[in-house]
């Protein structure tokens, strides 16, 4: 039996200012073409399927061309709701989704979501858990001592009639930690990913009874704690932290109750995302020049501000997505202790210091107006000062 894990799709994210729908339906077709080469008999997909709760129309469209490929392929789908979904819009129709076997949970409802899959002369239960908190699992659950996420989710496995003898598998979307260290995060998960102590985290040791737990939430595909608990990690890349990445997808092959074998199978971008560091005359020599499509991340080594930068860069890297600086001025900057550095100061004197070291010269009167109307939108300066 052959299942393709996959997470973390962000369907209807862009990219700075650039729309990404051409990208996630390059990285779908992908991934069918993985699905029909590796005859995998299900997709199990990890939430967060949608970037924004209320979806986009391309978006939508996008699922539900991937959706219908799959089942016109007889490959059946296991998909949860994560932090990012609406849970209301992830399962809109999915009864009449289930006799095409796309089975669908986004909400915990007092037990945990099963289904069997039989395939390649094997069975495996395939359990469901979407995104939870811990306050609605209290709802279901009132006799339970749950304080945290690691309480909610030991308390529905707890109460889930799960057979040790048969190979089990769960899908989820948490924040699962291993041993002695977190997972790595990429920095493009967005709010609710990082935890303040231990609230949010779960340890691993809770899905021991699964042969296999396929998460979502974290961006970077790893392993948290042992192999079969493992990120398949979004399959773009989201952030700057993500340009060294390797993204793929895990082909996991069940051959039996504890025969467990996971490949990586590597998902190639239609445009990658590279990071370039250097003087602007250099990144932009002709001889220089690669893969102009991809996106880019420029750092300018330039002593002076470039004029217009952007501009120029684009014409060479049409899907620059930003510039910044790395010279003597900024790392003087990064070097300021700037939690005195407002004390008996005005706003016009930190302005004029600010521009000054930005730009080796006086702000103009011009200029401070602005950031004076500027800082009262804000909220920051009021006509007193």
């Amino acid at each position: 039996m052959k299942l393709m894990h996959i997470g973390d799709l962000h369907l209807g994210r862009s990219l700075g200012d650039y729309d990404l729908t051409e990208d996630q339906g390059y990285m779908l077709e992908q991934l069918l073409e993985i699905a029909d080469e590796q005859a995998v008999d299900g997709v199990l997909i990890a939430g967060d399927v949608y970037d924004k709760s209320i979806p986009s129309e391309a978006a939508t469209r996008m699922l539900d061309r991937f959706l219908s490929s799959l089942a016109g392929r007889n490959v059946y789908v296991y998909m949860i709701s994560g932090n990012h979904d609406s849970d209301e819009r992830l399962k809109y129709g999915s009864r009449l989704f289930e006799t095409s076997h796309i089975y669908i949970s986004t909400k915990y409802k007092g037990s945990l979501y099963k289904q069997t899959l039989k395939a390649g002369g094997e069975e495996a239960d395939i359990y469901l858990l979407p995104f939870v908190k811990a306050s609605q699992v209290r709802h279901f659950l009132p006799e339970a001592k749950i304080e945290s996420y690691d309480d909610a989710a030991r308390a529905i496995l707890d109460r889930a009639d799960i057979d040790p003898s048969r190979m089990n598998v769960l899908v989820a979307h948490q924040f699962v930690t291993g041993r002695s260290e977190d997972p790595k995060l990429s920095g493009s998960e967005g709010l609710g990913t990082q935890s303040v102590g231990t609230v949010e985290k779960i340890g691993y040791d809770c899905f021991e009874r699964f042969d296999y737990a396929a998460l979502g939430h974290i961006h970077r595909p790893q392993q948290v704690g042992r192999k079969e608990v493992r990120y398949s990690g979004s399959p773009l890349k989201y952030s700057l932290s993500e340009v060294n990445n390797e993204k793929s997808v895990p082909i996991i092959t069940l051959g039996g109750k504890g025969r467990v074998d996971i490949e990586l199978v590597p998902v190639r971008p239609m445009r990658n995302m590279r990071h370039l560091k250097g003087r602007i005359s250099d990144l932009l020599d002709p001889a220089n020049v690669t893969a102009p499509e991809d996106f880019i991340y420029a750092t300018l080594t330039d002593e002076e501000m470039i004029s217009d930068a952007m501009g120029s860069f684009r014409q060479v890297y049409p899907n620059t997505v930003k510039i910044d600086y790395d010279n003597s001025h900024t790392r003087e900057i990064e070097q300021v202790d700037i939690s005195r550095i407002a004390e008996n100061r005005s706003f016009d004197e930190l302005i004029s210091d600010f521009y000054r070291q930005m730009y080796s010269c006086e702000i103009s009167e011009e200029e401070m107006d602005v950031m004076r109307e500027a800082a009262r939108e804000a909220g920051v300066l009021h006509e007193a000062d």
